[in-house]
């Protein structure tokens, strides 16, 4: 679950980090990499490494603690899956006025995807 919660943070937050921290966190978590290998690809120590990751896991925590915009976001796609799940189900009625609507409200919801 870190790996995946890390990917998500660095996504809404990498930008906030130094370049050294985005390089670290992109090829830990994105890429896979180890510590060992990191250190390699960017000439600083296996605790250099270790340093600016420990610093940008607790930013990137920090920052989703303060403004819990990915739990938000969870929040607002899990929701327009639920609507998405109810509109196609008012696809198959027989009145075309509660079809229209269905599609309307689909075309909404692939708009929020996007």
């Amino acid at each position: 679950m870190e790996a995946l919660e890390m990917t998500l943070l660095f996504d809404y937050y990498g930008e906030l980090l130094t370049e050294k921290q985005r390089a670290c966190v992109d090829m830990r978590y994105n890429q896979d990499l180890s510590l060992g290998e990191i250190a390699q690809e960017l000439g600083i120590s296996r605790q250099g490494v270790y340093d600016n990751l420990s610093r940008a896991e607790a930013l990137l925590r920090n920052m989703e603690e303060k403004t819990g915009f990915v739990r938000r976001d969870e929040k607002v796609r899990a929701a327009a899956r639920g609507i998405e799940e109810a509109a196609v189900t008012l696809l198959d009625h027989s009145d075309p006025g509660i079809v229209a609507l269905a599609q309307r409200i689909l075309s909404a919801v692939r708009e929020l995807e996007e």
